[in-house]
């Protein structure tokens, strides 16, 4: 079953982008609309913590969360 659409469209796009790279988009959770998570799961990744990142349902300013997102996905140590 294909996941539901972010209401924000640029949060959408970068869903849609982080997808394209092989990361996981769960929707759900209590306070968040729900997380990405980075596809490699390492260990050795930055701060030592797996890439895990949450997804606002009514962010202030959705261009700025969905630009934080993408410079998730692209800044993720695993592919570098």
């Amino acid at each position: 079953m294909a996941r539901p659409s972010h209401p924000k469209k640029n949060v959408e796009l970068a869903l849609r982008h982080a997808e394209e790279r092989g990361w996981r988009v769960e929707a759900g959770g209590s306070h968040a609309w729900g997380r990405v998570y980075c596809p490699r799961n390492s260990q050795d990744c930055r701060c030592g913590e797996f890439c895990i990142s949450s997804i606002w349902s009514t962010p202030k300013n959705p261009h700025n969360h969905a630009r934080a997102l993408r410079r998730v996905v692209d800044n993720c140590t695993a592919y570098h």
